[in-house]
């Protein structure tokens, strides 16, 4: 076993995981390109897409999982959302994980740079979210909610995403939530659809053990101190981090894609 290797595979949990404890996602958005064209460029045997989903979905497990757990100390995790979009995304995810295992590694890839997509273009909407509103009076539609998180939950399932990219988005912009609220609120969301994501995917087969293991390692260092730092920057400075990770994915996977 190649240490290069698996220091590569380390280096790009930890960024993934520390991107998404700092902007609440669960890091797949950065994980998922990155795994899938980073270790070939460096000359180290590729990974499917299959196999990139399945890893993709125990890093999210406990990035979102440790992160969530220092936003939950703030006091900014609103615990009705989470339970109504909760409920519905984690029974999405696990229908999204089971049937892809099915599908060929382009569909999924399409499917990712889809969602991608959807969610870059979300971010540069207007936000309508009040974030200067008292947290225990945050407000929202609870049929629409749920609606959206078991759309959320099934497409993201099949790429072994947990949907964070594009929740915090449907968040701000369709629910109208603060942004510190969506943050926290969406790790939390994202650690309990992860469950039917990872699932699913050990359901099917195609999880690696080793770089599995390395990136639940840089997990669990990289995504607390992200979330952290993020306590301590200017919430439209986190909108635009969010919106600039998200809009360089979409660039990138198209491009491979039609080229």
């Amino acid at each position: 076993m190649d240490l290069a290797w698996i220091m590569t595979i380390f280096a790009i949990g930890f960024l993934g995981s520390f991107i998404s404890g700092m902007v609440g996602i669960g890091g797949s958005i950065i994980n998922y390109p990155m795994l899938l064209f980073i270790p070939p460029a460096l000359g180290f045997a590729a990974f499917t897409a299959q196999e990139v989903s399945a890893i993709s979905a125990v890093q999210v497990f406990f990035a979102s999982f440790m992160g969530m757990l220092v936003f939950r100390r703030g006091g900014h995790v609103n615990k009705t959302l989470v339970l109504y979009m909760g409920v519905s995304i984690i029974t999405g995810s696990f229908l999204g994980s089971f049937v892809s295992n099915t599908l060929p590694s382009s569909v999924i890839n399409i499917v990712y740079a889809i969602l991608a997509l959807i969610a870059a273009g979300m971010m540069f909407l207007p936000k309508k979210g009040n974030d200067s509103q008292n947290l225990s009076k945050v407000t929202f539609n609870k049929r629409l909610a749920i609606t959206l998180a078991f759309m959320i939950g099934t497409v993201s399932g099949i790429v072994g995403a947990a949907g964070a990219f594009i929740t915090v988005p449907v968040m701000l912009v369709v629910l109208k939530i603060p942004t510190r609220v969506a943050i926290a609120s969406s790790l939390a969301i994202t650690f309990i659809s992860s469950i039917g994501s990872t699932t699913g995917k050990l359901m099917g087969g195609h999880m690696l053990l080793i770089p599995s293991i390395v990136l639940v390692i840089a997990s669990t260092i990289a995504s607390p101190i992200g979330a952290k730092l993020s306590k301590n920057i200017n919430t439209k400075m986190l909108q635009w981090i969010l919106a600039g990770l998200i809009s360089a994915t979409v660039l990138k996977i198209w491009i491979s894609i039609l080229f």
